[in-house]
């Protein structure tokens, strides 16, 4: 655990260039422990932004390569008054460990490194060939990853960056939603006006704004977006929280959406559409220029960022009124994934699960984006493997995220038997039967 600790106490936040030297640090804390635990090649990936970590231990031959993927960058912390206790020192408080990062991905990729030194400490070698690689970009989109990925071959992609439903309780997550991020700006008059001697005879751009804004959605939560949900196929959910277990892990008071859907259902199966920051005006009694806002739409299956970004934009086009300009920009798109439920690397992640958790994993969808899953598997056009090991109350993104220390253990003993598991698979003789659901 000390080990663990010692990486999430890298205040590696990709997001932040106060913090550059932190990531580049971090990497290098990597490439060590890579080359401490068994590793004969690891090493410091220059990008033309945050480096990557790459290490291979590639002496099996006839097995399969498992591309084991993480990332090792963090969001950032603020408000740090939100914090309980320092987020770059981390604090066991009883099985929890607390720290920026633990949940999200230090502690999950963590356990991967450490199925991979039991074998290597004890038996001298892996069942499978493997690749590492952590990436410093994740929380930014990993915008060069695929810039070395044309170098790289292997026959199934191992990540952890999604969630299980409880500590007993493993899942693997076969889907994805895409996402889209837009800024949209509205441009008024050229300076900013006394709003006594120009309130009510000029627009106020800001105004505009929200009045956009309010017209996304409906009354009832549904996307107001002409054309928003032509290709969104209908479907239905077997397994999930209950919208009682979504509003307390939101500690929220009540739901809100799309009617006729699950609260789970509304995150995972259909799209959304949220405002997540508005820019405009100041405390001074003006009308501001220009106003501008954020947005982010989560894409489900059969959504094409590009076609959802010019429905948007036709939209707003529309709505604006003639007495400002608005402007909608495409800042990151990237595309949902599905991934094939039955293919036998999966069958064998879900007898892996029985073998840690001693139970059968759940099989879900998730609502949130995984760039670099899109990416990998597009490049390199092998299966994907999603194993889960974040809880719902671990807080990745928020103040006090944690990771459940029960979980890392169990992780480890999955990994190690994934890792075996995999090796059957490549050689056609797996020996299992599941139940996963």
């Amino acid at each position: 655990m000390r080990e663990l600790q010692a990486l999430i106490a890298v205040p590696s936040v990709s997001a932040q260039p106060a913090h550059a030297a932190d990531v580049r640090r971090c990497a290098a804390w990597l490439r060590d422990h890579l080359h401490g635990i068994g590793f004969p090649s690891s090493e410091v990936v220059a990008t033309p932004g945050h480096p990557l970590v790459m290490a291979a231990w590639c002496a099996a031959p006839g097995a399969p390569t498992v591309l084991i993927y993480g990332h090792y960058d963090v969001q950032p912390v603020e408000p740090l008054s939100a914090w309980r206790s320092p987020p770059f020192s981390p604090l066991l408080r009883g099985a929890d460990l607390f720290g920026r990062g633990a949940s999200d991905d230090k502690g999950p990729l963590f356990v991967h490194l450490k199925a991979c030194e039991a074998y290597l400490r004890t038996s001298g070698r892996l069942p499978v060939n493997v690749i590492v690689l952590l990436d410093g970009e994740e929380e930014i989109g990993s915008p060069n990853l695929g810039s070395i990925l044309s170098t790289l071959c292997a026959d199934v992609i191992l990540v952890s960056d999604t969630r299980i439903p409880t500590p007993d309780q493993p899942a693997l997550t076969y889907a994805l939603r895409g996402s889209l991020n837009l800024e949209l700006t509205v441009r008024g008059q050229g300076i900013d006006l006394h709003s006594g001697a120009f309130g009510g005879a000029i627009h106020n751009p800001l105004q505009v704004l929200t009045d956009i804004l309010a017209s996304l959605h409906d009354r009832a939560g549904r996307i107001a977006v002409p054309g928003f949900y032509d290709h969104v196929a209908p479907a239905r959910v077997s397994h999930g929280p209950t919208d009682a277990q979504v509003v307390q892990d939101a500690q929220a008071s009540r739901g809100w959406g799309e009617p006729g859907y699950s609260l789970y259902e509304r995150t995972t199966i259909r799209p959304a559409l949220m405002i997540t920051q508005v820019l405009g005006g100041s405390a001074r009694s003006a009308i501001p220029s220009c106003a501008s806002a954020r947005l982010n739409v989560r894409l489900v299956p059969d959504q094409h960022p590009e076609y959802v970004a010019a429905l948007l934009r036709r939209y707003v086009q529309r709505v604006t009124p003639p007495t400002v300009r608005s402007e909608l920009r495409v800042s990151s798109a990237i595309g949902p994934v599905v991934v094939d439920r039955h293919d036998p690397y999966m069958r064998a992640a879900a007898r892996a699960y029985e073998h840690g958790f001693g139970a059968p994993p759940h099989l879900l969808r998730s609502g949130g984006t995984i760039p670099a899953v899109r990416i990998l598997r597009d490049t390199l056009g092998v299966p994907v493997v999603m194993m889960g090991f974040a809880l719902p109350d671990d807080r990745m993104h928020a103040a006090n995220e944690k990771f459940h220390l029960p979980v890392f253990f169990r992780g480890i003993t999955t990994s190690t038997a994934f890792l075996a598991l995999a090796a059957q698979v490549y050689a056609g003789t797996p020996t299992w039967s599941t139940s996963a659901s």
